[in-house]
């Protein structure tokens, strides 16, 4: 009689364990299921930032490049300083 209930006892300890160690499983998958799906949004939104800074640096050499032209010494010229060529007429908008 002995013998037999030692021998239930030791199978619902284990099995109790298992039990046990499957819980511990399941709540670590799903932990790290949350964590990897807060991880892809991260590198997601990571990889946007990092196509628009790349856009912007491709805006800036372009501005860079434009800068330096004689085009864009005349437009300046012309918007903050007002000078004109001197063959140009120039029609003042009536008020």
């Amino acid at each position: 009689m002995r013998r037999k209930y030692k021998k239930k006892s030791g199978i619902g300890i284990i099995a109790f364990v298992v039990l046990v160690l499957c819980g511990i499983v399941s709540y670590r998958r799903i932990y790290l299921e949350e964590e990897s799906e807060k991880a892809r949004l991260r590198i997601e939104r990571l990889e946007s930032q990092k196509k628009e800074q790349e856009e912007r640096a491709t805006d800036i050499e372009n501005m860079k490049a434009y800068v330096q032209t004689k085009q864009y010494i005349e437009d300046m010229a012309r918007e903050k300083l007002g000078l004109v060529y001197e063959d140009e007429i120039i029609f003042k908008p009536e008020k």
